[in-house]
């Protein structure tokens, strides 16, 4: 299988466990690497033969600046799945970070990572 990586899609959204998280917001960071077969991308030099990059970063931002959900995992679940709609894609990986969380005297990021694949593959 073949892969394509698309890392540090930031946008600003709402979800988060605590109250203020989902009022007032915060940074996250999206890494994705895709699984998709690129052979007839290789040889035709089409677009319509790939993944058009464009169409996941807006999707993500998309999805983050407009849905609310308490847990991270559940972001994350949701970005694989419409990830996974996308033509020709067989398996993504995504890794969403919170830039800031607010837990007192930590300075980290937290980060979920999960690996989705269509039954199919």
């Amino acid at each position: 299988m073949d892969f394509i990586k698309i890392t540090e899609i930031r946008t600003y959204g709402y979800t988060g466990y605590l109250p203020e998280e989902q009022a007032l917001g915060q940074w996250f960071e999206v890494d994705l690497i895709i699984g998709i077969d690129l052979a007839s991308a290789g040889n035709s030099d089409q677009i319509k033969d790939t993944l058009d990059y464009r169409q996941v970063v807006d999707g993500v931002k998309y999805l983050i600046s407009t849905h609310k959900f308490a847990l991270l995992e559940k972001l994350a679940e949701v970005i694989a799945q419409e990830i996974l709609t996308l033509n020709k894609v067989q398996q993504v990986r995504v890794r969403l970070s919170k830039l800031a969380a607010p837990i007192a005297d930590f300075n980290g990021k937290i980060t979920i990572d999960i690996t989705r694949k269509l039954n199919n593959y």
